[in-house]
């Protein structure tokens, strides 16, 4: 996929659902997805997938900002993301 680890984004070892984890997730998705359309760039239902998944991704930094601006500087950092 990425060279995103995951695992460094759980605040333990069973977590899947804090949002810092499911953004490093959809970025890991999104990476990937972003490779294979450029192989096949007629693949419109995966770009409408793409569409979604980065929109989520939005929706969950936007949450992280309103709670903690510290936060969200470090993730966008430790993710590579422009913004």
């Amino acid at each position: 996929m990425s060279d995103i680890n995951l695992a460094d984004f759980q605040l333990n070892e069973k977590d899947t659902g804090s949002s810092s984890y499911q953004v490093a997730k959809l970025t890991a998705r999104i990476a990937a997805l972003t490779d294979h359309l450029k192989v096949n760039k007629k693949d419109v239902s995966s770009r409408r997938g793409l569409l979604k998944m980065v929109a989520k991704r939005r929706k969950h930094l936007d949450y992280i900002r309103s709670r903690s601006e510290a936060d969200y500087k470090q993730l966008i950092e430790r993710l590579k993301l422009r913004r």
